[in-house]
């Protein structure tokens, strides 16, 4: 068989943010480099194209009172638009070689990539970096295949809304679309496996959201064990499940399985290059990012690290710094960065809960302030929530924070910024603000810490 090879200096399977922006980084230095997607409606990634960009824009219109349909619309129209961008910048000349289609490995330093017509080309690199990511875990029940089953990226390719929606799972993506849908109009219902909702946040915060969920409709069960899922007929679909000894079912027209995520490794064919892998299936990397392979690195969700974007946009920092001998080279370095659930109004958190720092052991003080108490949130009208902070009582630092308030998703990121340089809580609480803002309850917020 006629072998057509190529060879380039740096290969990157995957088109996510790490690995896109790498490839964009290798070439503006000269450096030969292609870039494998198997997909032409993933080009920029699971971001743009299934999951934070995608799903924002749906909250967004939601929040609005778009219809479901115009909505879908627009949401469409943005990812189509930001996936032909990311394909130009990087293809266009002098840039990046993008290939579609799947690749898998021959060797440490070969792949074999298959296009949709059935040809095969071969391309060796010096330097490969993994970057394929990750998808939606489904249980191992009966009635796993029903049609009317959905993951967080079939949910929102339907062109009509569930009338009752069942959401398994009641992490970080089941809330967003809990929430999302019912602004839509969806009678929603969260199955969760854990024993209490939202498990890792401190009490008072968790009550909060727990409350403004509830008052918007939303049932939430916790504790359960799923059993079967039964298609009763073309429309209607019933869930049934064990809570707290006694069997249940629960009917909907959908079901969305928010249930985790596993590493999407399937026909990469990783034990040809003897790529080690965790239980998990996650590749495993030291804190350099590199594999048990020298010239092979992991990039984003595949690595098993934190899921989220921005994470795997300083994985790319991580890699580009080795490569150009620079001082920041493993996540050891990282530290600590916020993260935030979008539902309304938004949860965000950076640092330590207040039961984690007592588990840690730091003597601490504790803030906090109702979001009905900030002017901009009654501007907003949105005065739900809570805001809470704790200091290290013997340095004045600020461990951690939790804003369940409007804009928190903006807010947070100034109290990560005082947290990484380590800026004392009087700092914030004497700092002049503009007005109206939400960023000026920082001033009330710190001002409630105890003497």
């Amino acid at each position: 068989m006629d072998r057509t090879k190529r060879h380039y200096k740096n290969l990157i399977i995957g088109f996510g943010k790490g690995g896109k922006t790498l490839a964009s980084f290798l070439a503006s230095q000269k450096e030969p480099v292609a870039i494998v997607e198997q997909s032409n409606k993933m080009y920029g990634g699971t971001c743009i194209n299934i999951a934070c960009i995608p799903t924002k824009s749906l909250i967004v219109n939601a929040e609005k009172g778009v219809p479901y349909n115009e909505a879908l619309a627009i949401k469409d129209k943005l990812t189509s638009s930001l996936r032909q961008k990311n394909y130009d910048k990087l293809n266009q000349e002098g840039t990046a070689d993008v290939i579609t289609g799947k690749a898998s490995f021959v060797s440490s330093n070969e792949i074999k990539v298959v296009f949709l017509s059935g040809e095969e080309i071969f391309i060796t690199a010096d330097r490969i970096f993994i970057n394929t990511g990750a998808e939606p875990r489904f249980p191992k029940i009966a009635g796993i295949d029903s049609k009317k089953i959905f993951t967080s990226t079939s949910i929102m390719e339907q062109q009509q809304k569930p009338e009752k929606l069942i959401i398994v799972g009641g992490g970080f993506i089941g809330l967003e679309f809990a929430d999302m849908f019912t602004k839509f109009g969806s009678k929603v219902t969260i199955l969760d496996v854990a024993d209490e909702f939202l498990p890792k946040e401190d009490d008072d915060v968790r009550a909060a959201i727990y409350q403004v969920l509830t008052d918007k409709g939303i049932d939430i069960i916790n504790g359960i064990q799923l059993q079967q899922i039964e298609d009763i007929n073309d429309n209607t679909v019933k869930v049934h499940f064990n809570h707290e000894g006694n069997n249940m079912t629960i009917n909907a027209n959908a079901v969305l399985l928010a249930t985790g995520r596993n590493p999407n490794t399937e026909g990469l064919n990783l034990q040809a290059a003897d790529i080690k892998t965790n239980e998990r299936g996650y590749i495993i990397v030291n804190e350099e990012l590199k594999t048990n392979i020298p010239n092979i690195w992991a990039i984003g969700d595949i690595n098993g690290g934190p899921q989220f974007t921005y994470i795997s946009l300083d994985d790319f920092r991580i890699i580009k710094n080795q490569l150009t001998n620079h001082k920041y080279t493993s996540i050891k370095q990282r530290g600590d960065f916020p993260s935030c659930v979008f539902i309304t109004p938004p949860l965000a958190q950076a640092g330590l809960r207040e039961k984690e720092a007592i588990e840690q052991g730091y003597r601490i003080k504790v803030a906090t302030l109702p979001a009905n108490a900030i002017p901009k949130a009654a501007i907003l009208k949105e005065i739900r929530g809570i805001l809470k902070a704790i200091i290290d009582a013997d340095t004045n630092k600020i461990l951690g924070c939790t804003l369940f308030c409007a804009e928190a998703h903006e807010i947070i990121n100034i109290i990560q910024l005082a947290i990484k340089h380590e800026i004392p809580y009087t700092a914030m609480r004497d700092t002049i603000y503009t007005h109206p803002t939400m960023t000026e309850a920082l001033n009330d917020l710190f001002q409630n810490v105890p003497d």
